[in-house]
């Protein structure tokens, strides 16, 4: 797991290199463990490194293989790389390291850029071509490691994060309209290529695309998932798809375990969660470092889960850590948080995770984590209504997004209010080919757009602020392609996640199962009182905030007037979301 960033220049000149040494600069919490900076012609590279996999200084990056005349950057995790590295060596290839990112040099030797579809992991990467000059850049099928990219004059420049283009200078900061729509309504999931700045995109999961010297470039979408029963599916019974789930969540789980540091796990007290530390167990993992945080309760609600996690760590005997964080913490490390969002997150459990990664980080430097469960076999609450639905779009906005076109109108400033950009977003891929049932359009949605610019993206952003990897083997595309395929009433039976549960029953004890569904409770940035709500309305107050003129004050006062009754279908708070937006802006200098 790294942060790389780059230029490469259309017009024949050098690139700069202090820019390159700017960006690399921020990623420096991706990777404190080593950096470079490598510039030949028209191309110059940046890299940071944590140390994972092979940690002698054979794997630094920027790798150059002087006789493929090929170089990389490289973010990431390649869980079968030795394998591919045995099949590369048979084709007559020699390895100068013991690492992962030798590996995609190779395959991409021996296979070109189809060699992506050959790889088992997480990764963005950036490899050129010495002598035709051409620049490649890839990302894994589910967008678990970013990759941003900003036009300038005569060139391209690209980074692991936002505010590394930032750093570089000469980025087009004007908001763009479409992107505050899908935050403000599509719950802050801004799908790629956009974000929430004009000048910055993002390459879009599961592609690869070409750079000529001249400009001219082509994408190439290397991975689709269809969803539905494939073959001698339709025989199969309930028990059959929960026996191939947990075999093929032992597997992700194994995969994971690639390293040559130790591995822990990230424990909610959730089903998936706690699947993952029983998995471990089974495969003899012992003195498995497991991590837990919670926060105060507010109004009644309560702030932790840790009853159900101290099950799993009793029941598994791990190594447990139980970090609670007071008020006290929380309000001081927001502002530190929100510098290290790529993109303005709005659930509250981004604190969590950033706190929870800080003390983490100081007892192992790679995680596994549930994320994804929910996505890719039916955990949420919206899916059982959508399995009979008439009105599949109409039925997945009402409880998805957090505001209707017409309360938007009312709550920006009327220049960006246009189209129902979100809406008609919703429309375009529920139509599109591939899923044929509401509920599995809805699903392959939250999998492969809501999940990537959500979830995903809040653990990579808020784990690398702390140099530590995190690992989701709800993730694995094996697993999340055998997913799609089971039939959706075995996956919304039980209220939700029928298939995994039934699945876990011969690995982790009943209570954690049938407990009911819980979240990432932070209650403070969702009842906001106190010194909580001071900080939103001093941000809001800012004389930046003042300029931007980007909410109608008519609209932020009918909130304020009793901020803790503004709560979304999501349970989120409409507040902290229009706060949290401006307070982006102020960190990162917009």
């Amino acid at each position: 797991m790294c942060g790389i960033c780059g230029e490469i220049r259309f017009d024949g000149t050098t690139p700069a290199v202090d820019a390159i040494a700017s960006m690399n600069q921020v990623l420096f919490p991706r990777g404190p463990d080593g950096s470079g900076i490598f510039q030949s012609h028209h191309i110059a590279v940046g890299h940071r490194r944590l140390k994972i996999l092979d940690l002698s200084e054979h794997s630094q990056q920027p790798m150059i293989d002087n006789q493929l005349g090929l170089g990389i950057v490289f973010n990431g995790c390649i869980y079968n790389f030795r394998d591919l590295r045995a099949e590369l060596r048979s084709l007559g290839y020699r390895f100068f390291s013991d690492g992962d990112t030798e590996v995609i040099l190779k395959a991409y030797a021996a296979w070109g850029a189809d060699c992506v579809e050959r790889f088992h992991g997480m990764f963005a990467f950036a490899i050129w071509e010495r002598d035709s000059g051409r620049l490649v850049l890839g990302r894994d099928r589910l967008g678990i490691k970013p990759l941003y990219y900003t036009d300038i004059r005569q060139g391209l420049r690209f980074a692991s994060t936002l505010p590394a283009l930032l750093a570089a200078g000469g980025v087009n900061t004007d908001i763009d309209p479409v992107a505050l729509h899908h935050y403000m309504s599509f719950h802050a999931v801004v799908p790629a290529p956009r974000t929430i700045l004009q000048g910055v995109r993002k390459l879009p999961p599961a592609t690869v695309r070409v750079i000529e010297p001249d400009g001219r470039s082509r994408d190439h979408c290397y991975w689709r998932l269809h969803f539905g029963p494939q073959g001698e599916d339709c025989e199969r019974s309930y028990e059959d798809w929960q026996e191939l789930t947990l075999n093929a969540l032992r597997k992700a789980v194994e995969r994971r375990l690639i390293a040559d540091v130790p591995v822990g796990v990230l424990l909610s007290g959730g089903l998936d969660s706690s699947l993952i530390v029983g998995l471990l167990a089974e495969q003899g993992q012992q003195g498995l470092n497991t991590f837990s945080v919670g926060f105060e309760s507010v109004d009644e609600e309560k702030g932790d889960e840790f009853r159900y996690s101290d099950i799993i760590a009793r029941h598994f005997d791990t190594e447990h850590h139980q970090i609670r964080v007071s008020s006290e913490q929380l309000l001081p490390a927001l502002n530190d948080c929100i510098q290290a969002m790529s993109e303005p997150m709005v659930s509250h459990d981004v604190i969590g995770f950033y706190l929870l990664s800080q003390r983490v980080s100081q007892h192992v430097k790679v995680v596994q984590s549930g994320q994804g469960a929910d996505e890719v076999f039916a955990g949420y609450h919206w899916y059982p209504p959508l399995s009979g639905s008439h009105d599949p779009v109409g039925d997945y906005a009402n409880v998805f997004f957090d505001r209707e076109h017409g309360e938007f109108a009312e709550a920006v400033h009327p220049r960006f209010v246009g189209e129902d950009h979100s809406l008609i977003f919703l429309q375009h891929h529920f139509s599109s080919p591939g899923a044929r049932l509401p509920i599995d359009k809805a699903l392959r949605l939250d999998t492969q757009i809501m999940l990537v610019d959500d979830p995903v993206k809040r653990v990579d952003n808020m784990t690398m602020a702390w140099g530590l990897e995190a690992r989701v083997p709800f993730l694995d595309h094996e697993l999340v392609e055998l997913a799609a395929r089971i039939p959706a009433e075995y996956k919304i039976a039980g209220g939700g996640k029928g298939v995994l549960k039934e699945a876990a029953r011969a690995v982790i004890p009943g209570e954690v199962i049938d407990r009911p569904k819980g979240y990432f409770p932070v209650p403070a940035l969702k009842y906001l009182q106190g010194e909580y709500l001071a900080y939103v309305e001093d941000a809001l107050a800012q004389p930046a905030a003042r300029q931007r003129d980007l909410f109608r004050e008519d609209y932020l006062a009918s909130l304020m007037t009793d901020p803790k009754q503004h709560i979304t279908p999501l349970r989120g708070s409409k507040v902290w979301q229009i706060a949290l937006l401006e307070l982006w802006f102020q960190q990162h200098g917009i």
